[in-house]
């Protein structure tokens, strides 16, 4: 029957792609411990794991998994030897990072905000602060809440501060509390967007890319954690003095028009369709938040001249970035780093309790 052979073509490609993973697998450790000398080197205490989910990409995992070459014992302070690792291995730590856009620590025993922020600070990359509509918290150091709107909620797909002149590289994001159902934080390889788009849209994405994008967003004075874009403008620009909140925003490279109920419109453009950043093979990541802007009640995507985007190209769009997400199901302690130049990540709609931690740099 015609059903039964696509399924089989099906778990044919599954069962290929698995024994193409523990394949990459057993060469990741073997390159890891190859070298060994009597110095530390990354195989000492780093081995390649496996999670749900994960895809190879041109070659590499995505994400890797890094697992402790030995078990983390309950009670044992992993954390602080993971920290002594990455003092160690950081320039080799972040070659990882760019090479398979995303690495996920498991296994490491890294218990919460504090000793995150520990990792964080061992990883050496520059702090950036968030700016942005989502409503955070500041818990310890460099370390936040992530999005604290409803849980029932998903957060659509984007690159972290896209649309500030200022961007993070590196987006840290931590599970101290893996939700019973859902709430995973999926990511796509932004150049298999743009990829994806060419080949359907070539005409459409040449225009944008050379107009440019222009985008509007609405914030209140306050403050609304009932919202997932729901940071007001006083908490984003640090000030309740209007003149201070347009300088401030002028040198992220946004006007500002203010609303008779108190609240601020932000106009932002032009801004890219896509980028092409150095060391990342050239690649046209697609580096823009067209769809999770376009046509909503509190914001709008359109080109930089003003001229509609098509809501049919914009739908296409999103259902190319689903098609392309990766994700897994969140462990206690579990560290994801993800290349914030070449990964867009969201958040699915979770059941409570759910507590995941972030963390930018640059």
């Amino acid at each position: 029957m015609e059903g039964s052979g696509d399924h089989d073509a099906l778990m044919a490609a599954l069962m290929a792609n698995r024994q193409l993973l523990e394949a990459k697998v057993a060469i990741n450790n073997a390159i890891l411990t190859a070298n060994d000398v009597a110095t530390s080197q990354p195989g000492d205490f780093f081995v390649v794991g496996e999670c749900d989910g994960q895809k190879t990409i041109d070659g590499e995992q995505v994400p890797l998994v890094l697992t402790p070459a030995r078990e983390v014992e309950a009670g044992d302070t992993g954390y602080e030897a993971l920290v002594a690792a990455l003092q160690a291995e950081r320039e080799w730590l972040e070659g990882k990072v760019v090479a398979n856009s995303a690495v996920l620590l498991r296994g490491f025993g890294v218990r919460d905000a504090a000793e995150l922020d520990a990792v964080v600070e061992a990883l050496g990359w520059p702090d950036i602060r968030y700016v942005g509509p989502a409503p955070r918290t500041h818990v310890h150091g460099r370390v936040w809440t992530a999005n604290e709107g409803p849980l029932e909620q998903s957060v659509y797909f984007h690159h972290e501060m896209v649309l500030i002149k200022e961007f993070p590289g590196k987006v840290i994001v931590f599970c101290e509390v893996p939700p019973p159902e859902g709430g995973e934080t999926p990511f796509v390889p932004s150049f298999r967007v743009t990829e994806r788009a060419l080949e359907e849209f070539p005409d459409m994405v040449e225009e944008l890319d050379v107009k440019g994008l222009r985008y509007t967003f609405t914030a209140p004075s306050n403050n609304n954690t009932g919202s997932m874009r729901g940071r007001g403008w006083e908490d984003a620009f640090a000030t309740s003095d209007k003149t201070e909140a347009e300088k401030r925003a002028k040198a992220l490279g946004m006007d500002l028009e203010w609303l008779p109920d108190g609240g601020v419109k932000t106009i932002l453009g032009p801004r890219p369709l896509t980028r092409v950043f150095p060391g990342r093979k050239g690649r046209k990541m697609w580096f823009n938040t067209v769809v999770g802007m376009h046509g909503k009640e509190l914001s709008s995507a359109t080109a930089a001249d003003g001229s509609e985007i098509p809501a049919s190209f914009v739908q296409r769009c999103e259902e190319i970035i689903e098609e392309e997400s990766i994700q897994f199901r969140w462990r206690k302690g579990d560290i994801l780093i993800l290349d914030n130049l070449a990964t867009l990540h969201g958040r699915r709609p979770s059941l409570p309790p759910r507590r995941v931690l972030v963390a930018t740099c640059k």
